[in-house]
């Protein structure tokens, strides 16, 4: 397979290609504006000024800094605000984080990234080379504690190789597979000044093997109850068009996931996640593509129960290295999920287009019985409320180009159950990784990238608890974002398979009722608590009409967890 050339940065700095002079912070941001970098999410610390200097002094003939400073409070949410970036944009977010602590506090993010696919680059602080080895503050050797949750992580040792080894840093990042990439720079090579090319801004994707993409289309059309599976990868590949043509064109049964959701919009007669059960173990054919075959996906097992015939397994990666080597395949192809979606079409509409329309009626019917058995969860007066209830005042809400948010365990799992977008990109969670605390670096990300949009933010009370103080700041960079709480004073992914494993649960218990609200409105937003299932609609309203950050605290039913068939191992 060879590599193809693309994903050019629209919108870099008008000298996107050229000898470039100044000191490595300047050189830094240069090469970042090249690769389409908007903003740099950070928190103040001096191992990293130069590049606080470059992003201020880089303009072009007195026009205002080229990049946006987005300072938070804790260095998680500045990793995890360029993660999101990554995600929703398609450009690596940009994190640069001070040296020691700062670097080790956005390594869950940093994890985050690599699981999820996302494209970001991070860039630490480093104590002074000259004075290595002698107990500087922070002294600290970073690239070895990042490598094995990043594409790649290394020292950039003097201000020479800085221009060279961005542009690098950000080619890989942006490059299938994408991925968290990670350089530090020591703080007197921060300082000192050199010079460097900016290069095209670019990424690379691999190209698939035409033969490969045969041989899955021929599977397909033998098949007689097919399902896809679409995943973060084909909207991280850019693959979003070519997906719902095919989906569009052979009326073929799909299910989504991850950033996969909106691919196809909710209510489409195709998308059959409400019968999602039926479909993976009635299939005889599962084409899974741009995930990983993860706890997600039953490790890539459908079906086989009570003596049936295992439906057969192909997975479509956007590199060779993230087709499943742990599952029993009947084929598989990787690369540029655009040509490979195109080519799969194409092939099966030269031959006699299969007719699946017996097992799609069957699986519409599925859905049609599901969403009418959800409605009286969605409309429940149950006192006290049942989370589903908050998604039955939220959904009509909801608009089009809405960019939902999910931070927490239980109750963001009642949001994948009933919220399906209407668009492709406007859905973010903690992912396979399933790291709590992203959620406000992903709000602040998403405000930025979608400046016209409706953000709202999917918080249980416990991931709250990581990251509420950044609502700081929200309000400081008049970033609103509607942020809906799930309060059930419990660790309620927890509590339950604790009490059905012992009897009882330990370490899973929240102070009752707490006016997280408050919080919110201490720091400068506002917010409200809801008790009453009726009182949750108006609230809403108000939270998006307010214009500043702004909390619906509603208190849940502990009892009323989320039905689910794997805890994930």
């Amino acid at each position: 397979m060879s590599e193809i050339t693309g994903e050019s940065a629209a919108g870099a700095a008008g000298d996107s290609t050229g000898e470039i002079s100044g000191h490595s912070g300047e050189l830094a941001v240069h090469v970042a504006r090249a690769h389409g970098v908007e903003t740099m999410f950070t928190l103040s610390g001096a191992h990293v000024f130069p590049m606080y200097d470059g992003a201020v002094k880089l303009n072009q003939e007195g026009e205002p800094p080229q990049m946006r400073l987005l300072d938070v409070r804790h260095e998680q949410t500045a990793a995890f605000a360029a993660e999101a970036t990554g995600k929703l944009t398609r450009v690596p977010g940009l994190a640069v984080l001070t040296a020691g602590p700062g670097v080790t506090n956005g390594i869950s993010a940093i994890a985050q990234a690599q699981f999820a696919g996302s494209p970001m680059v991070v860039v630490g602080g480093r104590a002074p080379q000259n004075r290595w080895g002698s107990g500087s503050l922070q002294e600290l050797d970073q690239p070895p504690l990042i490598a094995p949750v990043a594409k790649s992580a290394r020292t950039l040792m003097t201000a020479g190789e800085v221009a060279s080894g961005m542009d690098e840093a950000f080619t890989l990042a942006r490059s299938s597979h994408r991925g968290p990439v990670f350089v530090d720079v020591p703080m007197d090579e921060f300082f000192n000044s050199s010079t460097g090319t900016v290069g095209s801004g670019e990424g690379t994707r691999v190209e698939p093997d035409p033969d490969a993409i045969e041989a899955v289309a021929r599977l397909l059309a033998d098949a007689e109850r097919p399902v896809l599976v679409l995943g973060t990868d084909v909207w991280a590949d850019h693959a979003e068009a070519a997906a719902l043509r095919l989906v569009e064109d052979l009326g073929i049964p799909t299910l989504t996931n991850g950033m996969g959701r909106g691919l196809i919009p909710g209510g489409h007669r195709s998308l059959v996640t409400k019968a999602r059960g039926a479909a993976l173990s009635g299939a005889d054919l599962v084409v899974v593509v741009g995930t990983p075959l993860d706890f997600r996906l039953g490790y890539g097992v459908f079906g086989g129960k009570d003596g049936a015939t295992p439906a057969r397994v192909v997975h479509v990666a956007d590199s060779p290295a993230q087709v499943a080597a742990h599952a029993d395949l009947a084929g598989s192809v990787s690369g540029d999920l655009t040509t490979i979606l195109d080519g799969l079409q194409a092939a099966i509409e030269s031959g006699d287009k299969p007719d699946w329309s017996d097992w799609s009626d069957r699986l519409a019917d599925l859905v049609r019985a599901a969403a009418a058995r959800d409605a009286e969860l969605l409309t429940a007066e149950a006192d006290p409320i049942h989370p589903a209830r908050i998604y039955g005042e939220l959904v009509p809400r909801l608009a089009d180009d809405s960019v939902v948010i999910g931070d927490g365990g239980d109750f963001v799992s009642f949001a994948g159950k009933y919220v399906e977008p209407q668009r492709p990109g406007g859905w973010l969670d903690p992912g396979p990784y399933g790291c709590l605390g992203a959620g406000l670096g992903a709000a602040i990300a998403a405000r930025l990238a979608r400046p016209s949009a409706q953000v709202t933010l999917l918080l249980g009370d416990g991931a709250a608890g990581f990251s509420l103080m950044d609502v700081d700041t929200l309000v400081r960079h008049d970033l609103p974002v509607v942020m809906v709480m799930g309060n059930n004073s419990a660790w309620g992914l927890e509590k339950g398979p604790m009490q059905m494993l012992y009897g009882y649960d330990v370490v899973a218990d929240l102070a009752q009722r707490t006016p997280y609200d408050q919080v919110v409105s201490a720091l400068g937003g506002a917010g409200e608590t809801v008790t009453d299932p009726r009182q949750i609609g108006p609230a809403l309203d108000r939270a998006y009409a307010a214009g500043v950050p702004y909390l619906v605290n509603v208190i849940t039913d502990v009892e009323a967890a989320y039905p689910r068939n794997t805890f994930g191992i």
